[in-house]
């Protein structure tokens, strides 16, 4: 039995979709446990591209069982689009294949216009950068328990009344402020329609997922996001409104941590940032544009082009002591073979003063300039590669060096974006 948990080591985007598309070739269940349709998770398949939002990446093996955990919150209109459209492409995704928590928050239309309605009014240098999918605001009613559960889609009735109720109490507040009210009567038709598309597939997952580590199948946990967007350890408030590091596996699911057996860290060859933010080694030059062309860094979800930089090992050492990382997945190698040199921030000078840790508060990030050792590019393809000896000897010397610098080995290494592009370190 192996039980593996899947997180992103930076600032999400790393990869993580490619790189649980291929561990699940020995998976049984793969179960997402935070976030929402905020995420996307690109994975190649021969000339197909799909891009998953809350659908686990597991859901193109035939054998294997996805779970969406009690973490998540869920978009009903959303999901149904989700499921409807991978249908029609012709990947299976019956109730069989596919189960939802009966304890996921839903995300509801109200949620998506406070989302809009709190972004809009921050000043522009407060701004969070939010996808306005309402993943904030839906996470805001659970923890101040008003929320609405997909155990809830099952019984169209209470569903009426408790999302009726709800959606008089946000009209106020939008009518308070000069905001158009929703129309109730109309949202909760396509509010129906998504619930009775979507209750054949909610399920205690909670018995779902520990009955399959109680029988010894494998298990594989995916995370959205990055650590530097938990909403406890990141760049507060720049980040997102869950615990996207690897305890949130546990809280997110309902599986102990004692069967937990690795962690699995993916990481860019470089830096990306979608949104505001800190982000100490964005390159605001031609090489920042680069690397942005190269690497197609322009967020699945939102299509906002990424923010670029250089890898930081200070930020990077740091979530992956945080996440107990066992193995890293090291991804977009490829993106850096037209470089004659590649740095890389070892540390940090902070007013003056060289640090290797990283700061806890926000304002230190910001200020923080990188300071770099610079090593040699290979300035040859790797996209052919299918294992360590046919990289260039500096690709080799370069993961060698981050495998050193934040102090986890390497497992898997990614050169470019199709499912065979990926190899055991």
């Amino acid at each position: 039995m192996s039980i593996s948990v899947l997180v992103g080591v930076q600032w999400g985007d790393e990869g993580k979709g490619k790189i649980i598309d291929v561990l699940t070739r020995d998976v049984d269940v793969v179960a997402r446990f935070q976030g929402g349709n905020n995420a996307g998770h690109t994975v190649e398949i021969g000339d197909e591209k799909y891009v998953l939002h809350l659908v686990p990446s597991g859901i193109f093996r035939d054998e294997t069982l996805c779970v969406i955990g009690n973490g998540v919150v869920v978009a009903p209109d959303a999901l149904k689009s989700e499921i409807s459209d991978l249908q029609e492409r012709g990947i299976d995704i019956s109730p069989a294949k596919l189960e939802v928590s009966s304890r996921c928050h839903l995300i509801l239309p109200y949620h998506r216009l406070m989302d809009e309605v709190r972004e809009a009014r921050r000043s522009s240098g407060n701004k969070i950068g939010t996808t306005k999918r309402g993943i904030g605001p839906a996470y805001a009613d659970k923890a101040s328990r008003t929320g609405i559960r997909a155990v809830e889609l099952a019984d169209l009735a209470r569903l009426e009344e408790r999302f009726r109720a709800q959606t008089e109490y946000y009209n106020s507040i939008f009518a308070g402020i000069g905001v158009e009210q929703l129309d109730v009567d109309a949202e909760w038709e396509a509010l129906k329609t998504a619930a009775e598309f979507i209750a054949p597939y909610v399920k205690d997952t909670v018995l779902t997922v520990n009955r399959a580590a109680s029988q010894g199948k494998n298990i594989l946990f995916e995370g959205a996001q990055g650590m530097w967007l938990d909403v406890d350890y990141g760049t507060y408030p720049f980040v997102t409104s869950s615990n996207t590091t690897s305890g949130g596996a546990c809280t997110g699911t309902g599986l102990s941590p004692k069967y937990i057996d690795n962690v699995v860290g993916v990481m860019k060859a470089y830096t990306t940032r979608v949104g505001a933010g800190p982000f100490p080694t964005e390159l605001f030059d031609e090489m920042g544009e680069e690397l942005r062309r190269v690497g197609g860094e322009f967020g699945a979800t939102t299509g906002r082009p990424r923010r670029c930089g250089w890898f930081d090992a200070v930020s990077s050492r740091y979530s992956c002591m945080v996440n107990g990382v066992d193995e890293l997945a090291i991804t977009k190698l490829d993106v850096l073979d037209g470089f004659d040199e590649i740095p890389v921030c070892v540390a940090y000078d902070l007013d003056g003063k060289k640090v290797t840790d990283m700061p806890s508060d926000t304002r230190d990030i910001t200020s923080a300039k990188p300071i770099y050792e610079s090593m040699p590019g290979w300035k040859a393809s790797t996209s052919d590669a299918r294992s360590l000896d046919e990289l260039p000897d500096n690709a080799r010397r370069y993961l060698d060096r981050i495998s050193e610098l934040v102090e986890a080995k390497v497992g898997i290494v990614s050169v470019g974006p199709n499912r065979d592009q990926t190899f055991q370190a």
